[in-house]
């Protein structure tokens, strides 16, 4: 749907008194999103599943942020958030989990639905939760938070970037849930029309939670600086596309 290949580099300022949440925002990216829409002026959700940790990160960003008990998982809790927080112009929808597994040959299918309960249904739950309060927004906008990993063309090995032999197959749960968010991004777009700027964001690896153990991987603030380009994207803005935390297009 878009007709641009890389984003702006300029950032703009929210309106005063817009409103945002940030699913999965007690931490990694979640966290620093949060930080960095409240440095702007925005007031800002946090939604976490433990709310202990909620309360915790947000007495880390100070008094003006806001927490939401909110589990994607969960009908009740999603349904519950929406009429706390009321009304919302920008919904991030950042939580998310790998429950590991292998390639088809090695993955047990309870690794399937973990993925696809968090990364996608409850993605999709959010979003229908929230889409009345967005839609009496001026300026709505939904981000998804993917992830390259889920390109189908980047995994036929159109990325010089990534050792895809090495990987070929592999992380089905987490990487077909994130092909999932990709179609859903792309469709929801095209059901809410153009007033509602929807898109994905591909993060790049991030030294985040997300996987167990995990080293390397960038600061999560550079990809969090990819999540408000989308996020305060301008009225002509693109919507229904993913892209990389640097602004450049990312391919389905």
């Amino acid at each position: 749907m878009t007709q641009i290949d890389r984003l702006p580099t300029e950032i703009t300022t929210p309106e005063s008194h817009q409103t945002a949440l940030v699913t999965g925002g007690n931490s990694g990216i979640g966290f620093a999103v949060a930080r960095q829409l409240l440095d702007r002026g925005a007031t800002v959700w946090i939604g976490a599943r433990d709310i202990d940790k909620g309360r915790r990160a947000a007495a880390e960003l100070g008094p003006s942020v806001r927490v939401v008990h909110l589990d994607v998982t969960d009908a009740t809790s999603v349904a519950a958030a929406a009429i706390q927080i009321g009304e919302l112009d920008i919904l991030i929808n950042n939580a998310g989990v790998n429950p590991g597994g292998e390639d088809i040959t090695g993955t047990d299918i309870e690794q399937l639905r973990v993925a696809y309960e968090t990364n996608v249904f409850g993605l999709i739950a959010v979003t229908q939760a929230m889409l009345p309060a967005l839609r009496r927004s001026a300026h709505p906008r939904i981000v998804n938070v993917s992830s390259g990993t889920g390109s189908l063309t980047w995994n036929s090995g159109a990325n010089p970037q990534f050792d895809w032999e090495r990987v070929q197959g592999g992380g089905i749960a987490y990487r077909s849930s994130k092909t999932a968010v990709n179609a859903v991004t792309l469709l929801t777009a095209q059901a809410l029309g153009a007033d509602v700027k929807v898109n994905a964001l591909a993060p790049g690896r991030r030294q985040t939670n997300l996987v167990a153990g995990a080293t390397g991987g960038g600061d999560p603030a550079e990809a969090a600086t990819g999540v408000l380009r989308l996020a305060l994207l301008p009225d002509n803005g693109p919507t229904g596309a993913l892209w990389s935390w640097d602004g450049t297009l990312v391919p389905w």
